[in-house]
Formats: C-alpha cells, sequence, structure tokens
C-alpha cells in the first residue's frame, strides 16, 4: 500500500490551538474518528484565519471552499487526550491557499496526523476562483511564527 507523504512546512507555522478530544469524537474503535477531526482541522484552520484578520469567509473580499484534502494518520488519539493543532500556510501562488496541519499529542512528543488542504479563494458575484488577495498574503507572512 502506498501512503501519501505531508510534508509539514515548519517554517510557515502561523497558529497552535489546542483541543481535547471528546467522548463524541470517538468512533467504534474507541479512538479519535476521521469525521472528528475533520471537524478539528477546521476549528484550527477558522481560529488560524480569524488571528491574522481574514476569516475563511471573508479573505479580503473573497470567501474560500476546500477544493481538496489528504490526511496522514501517525497515531491513535483518545478521550481525554489535549492535542495541539500547528496551522501553517506557506506563501500561496495562484487562487488557493496551501493549509498544513500537524496534530500532536502529549505535549508535542506524539504526532497524531499530518494534513493538507488547498483553499480556493472564490468570487461570490462570479462564482469563480481568484487570485490570492495582497492583503492576506501579507497578513500571513507576517504571521508566521518561526
Amino acid at each position: 500500500m502506498e501512503r501519501v507523504k505531508l510534508d509539514f512546512p515548519t517554517d510557515a507555522v502561523i497558529h497552535h490551538h489546542s483541543v481535547s478530544v471528546r467522548v463524541t469524537d470517538m468512533n467504534y474503535g474507541r479512538h479519535l474518528g476521521h469525521d472528528a477531526l475533520v471537524s478539528l482541522l477546521h476549528e484550527a484552520r477558522s481560529q488560524a484565519l480569524m488571528a491574522v484578520g481574514y476569516p475563511e469567509w471573508d479573505l479580503a473580499g473573497y470567501h474560500s471552499v476546500v477544493a481538496d484534502l489528504a490526511v496522514q494518520y501517525q497515531s491513535e488519539a483518545r478521550c481525554p487526550d489535549i492535542l495541539v493543532v500547528e496551522t501553517a500556510i506557506p506563501d500561496p501562488a495562484g487562487k488557493a491557499l496551501s493549509v498544513y496541519h500537524r496534530v500532536l499529542a502529549d505535549e508535542g512528543a506524539r504526532l497524531v496526523a499530518t494534513a493538507r488542504l488547498n483553499l480556493l479563494v472564490m468570487d461570490s458575484t462570479a462564482g469563480t476562483p481568484v487570485a490570492v488577495p495582497a492583503e492576506v498574503v501579507q497578513a500571513l507572512a507576517k504571521a508566521r511564527l518561526c
């Protein structure tokens, strides 16, 4: 089986988000379910973008939509684990933001999952993708934690 390989860009980290695994996040295997992880990633991404002043529904006048998502699982998380989701967004090129997440447990000692998604920046009126606005690019560059 060929696995997805995701290289987390540590030099592009813009935000850290802590969250605990809830009972309702667990699946029949008694660990964090895929659907719950996707929701946790959405929350972390939303918090990261709001922290730089541009929520995903208003990227300098444009909204965003998830175009694709890849997740690689490295270990299991269970209730009541405390997770830290690191969000990294490298310099955008074109009409999308590539958003990376690294999910850590045990105070950063254990990698739970790595994810990458692409957010298309959309013009609501035309219904078409547009270039990432320069002010969003600048805000992301300024927010880098490294």
